[in-house]
């Protein structure tokens, strides 16, 4: 097989099953160069238990582990100070300390369910987030502008229709992006409903002189009520260590349709 035909192949399974692959060229440019990729993905602890929902970027990440890259499992337990405002229509009420750090101690162990945890690196967004300060925190906000956030669908449909946005929830996205910088990532996987966050991790890092991270963003899945996706805030979830029986009467409960569209996933 030749080199070429090496990374028509790992491209396919890094984009099989994905929403988007930002930049095609750019991936196959880092595949090229021959070395070990480092691929993040982050979960802020915001509940004590992952669900099928979290395992469509689980299962890419191991993929790329078989590909045999570096897999960065990054937990969020500073940014889930702020509270992810992604898809939300009002602010998240913050967690404590003591909340995100008992969430925070199963994440890895559900994880690893699916990961190869012997090739999996974790590391926690506090490491480089606390030692920023007050001062680094006003450097890092100069990097953007009000109207670049606006950019983003749900804080223009919370401006426009006079919805409460408080300041630091425009934080949120400059921190995400700034892990990346941290880790200098290669390429950063989320979902469809991360694209923006993903962005602005790519923008930071040509601003920081970093080679950008290439996107990979996966398809939300739906939750057992078949309309908005799995969350545990919205009861509407399969977690990955439920007791079998509980598992199967909940996708028993799903419609056909919605099955075969998380098969696909």
């Amino acid at each position: 097989m030749t080199v070429s035909t090496e990374i028509d192949a790992a491209l396919a399974i890094i984009k099989r099953g994905a929403d988007e692959l930002i930049v095609d060229a750019e991936m196959r440019k880092k595949l090229e160069s021959g070395r070990k990729l480092r691929i993040k993905f982050g979960l802020d602890p915001t509940a004590p238990d992952l669900h099928l929902g979290h395992t469509v970027v689980l299962n890419k990440m191991r993929q790329f582990q078989d590909l045999g890259h570096t897999v960065i499992y990054l937990i969020g337990d500073f940014t889930s100070m702020i509270g992810d405002p992604s898809g939300r229509n009002a602010t998240r009420p913050p967690l404590t300390r003591e909340q995100i750090e008992a969430n925070a101690k199963t994440y890895f162990a559900q994880a690893s369910l699916v990961l190869d945890a012997s090739r999996t690196e974790i590391r926690y967004n506090s490491e480089w987030c606390d030692p920023l300060g007050a001062r680094g925190m006003i450097q890092l906000a100069s990097r953007w502008t009000v109207a670049r956030m606006l950019e983003r669908d749900d804080f223009t449909k919370r401006f426009e229709g006079k919805t409460p946005i408080s300041v630091h929830e425009f934080l949120y996205p400059l921190m995400q992006g700034y892990d990346s910088v941290a880790l200098k990532a290669d390429v950063e996987l989320g979902g469809t409903d991360q694209k923006f966050n993903l962005l602005v991790g790519r923008e930071l890092q040509k601003q920081y002189g970093q080679e950008p991270q290439c996107i990979l963003t996966m398809p939300l899945l739906e939750g057992l009520d078949g309309v908005e996706k799995m969350s545990k805030s919205k009861n509407n979830y399969v977690g990955i260590t439920d007791k079998p029986g509980e598992m199967f009467g909940k996708l028993m409960s799903i419609s056909d349709d919605m099955m075969w569209r998380m098969i696909a996933r």
